[in-house]
């Protein structure tokens, strides 16, 4: 990635710079968690049976634990350190459990998390191809981020997208073939079939519905992520500004915005703000099939530039 200072009308390339420890990324990352992932930094170097994790995060999100792991060489497996951590967090459950609660002063159980939701980060400044190629499956548990440091005291993040609609179990082999299956057996990668799948009685009627809002909410700007969870699709830019849950009946749009913050002048939303709900916000619309799309996008759109702000 190349970045370039503006002179006038010139351009300045920014110099690249390195990281000269790997240890020099793990306290970089481990003191901006929430503002480069968006995680609770839990614990550093913590140890189960024979490991050393670098760092475990919580997802308050997904309310789900993720280990990041740092690389400066090029000669690690990332499926086979991936599988390896995700298998010795499922048979350690009451370790991490422990250690949250030791380090957060809080009384997690068990049943608070959602350990199908699990995750690995990796954080370097750069994969090999064979590294990249790995991953690129659509149901691998773990993310790939480069990162990058230039002189002028800016950092660069770019993460490793999959294009493959192939599942790795149907390609798994040898040795960690098992952990692999074993893993996936509980940790689960959600995608957009998954959701669209929930529609049973009007399957055809529902996703034409779904796609349109989806088209629409991308069209508010650009740079907006789209992540799906457990129950829910997340439209997000640093922060979610709405979540799309896909029910047999319709489509929900959960705004985030706090009770009293959203122009509703049809007075359309529900009020969610003391009700448990999936999702970020305190508003929920319905978009459905038939009806104009307009309004529901006008509310999102509310909570799209509140986050750009």
């Amino acid at each position: 990635m190349k970045i370039y200072k503006v002179h006038g009308e010139s351009l300045e390339k920014v110099q690249n710079d390195s990281f000269k420890l790997e240890k020099d990324i793990q306290q970089l990352v481990e003191g901006n968690t929430n503002t480069l992932f968006g995680l609770e930094f839990v614990s550093s170097e913590f140890r189960v049976e024979n490991f050393r994790l670098d760092t475990l995060c919580w997802n308050p999100e997904t309310s789900s634990f993720t280990i990041i792991e740092y690389k400066k060489d090029k000669n690690f497996s990332v499926i086979d350190q991936g599988y390896t951590y995700l298998s010795l967090m499922l048979n350690n459950k009451a370790e991490f459990i422990l250690e949250f609660n030791e380090t957060q002063k809080q009384s997690l159980k068990r049943d608070h998390v959602d350990w199908s939701q699990s995750r690995v980060i990796f954080v370097a400044p750069n994969y090999t191809n064979y590294q990249k190629h790995s991953v690129n499956f659509k149901d691998v548990p773990f993310e790939l981020w480069e990162i990058h440091k230039y002189k002028n005291d800016t950092i660069g993040l770019i993460k490793h997208e999959s294009n493959s609609d192939v599942r790795i179990e149907s390609t798994s082999s040898g040795k960690s073939d098992s952990v692999v299956k074993s893993v996936s057996k509980e940790v689960k990668v959600y995608d957009e079939e998954y959701h669209l799948s929930k529609s049973k009685t009007r399957p055809e009627e529902i996703q034409e519905l779904y796609l349109k809002v989806k088209e629409r909410i991308l069209d508010l700007g650009e740079n907006i992520e789209v992540k799906y969870l457990a129950q829910t699709i997340q439209f997000k830019l640093e922060k979610s500004f709405v979540d799309i849950i896909i029910y047999d009946k319709g489509v929900v749009a959960i705004i985030n915005m706090k009770k009293g913050k959203l122009d509703d002048p049809r007075k359309e939303t529900l009020d969610m703000s003391k009700k448990g709900h999936w999702g970020n916000g305190d508003y929920k619309y319905r978009f459905k099939p038939g009806k104009e799309l307009e309004y529901g996008i006008y509310l999102i759109k509310q909570s799209y530039e509140d986050k750009l702000k």
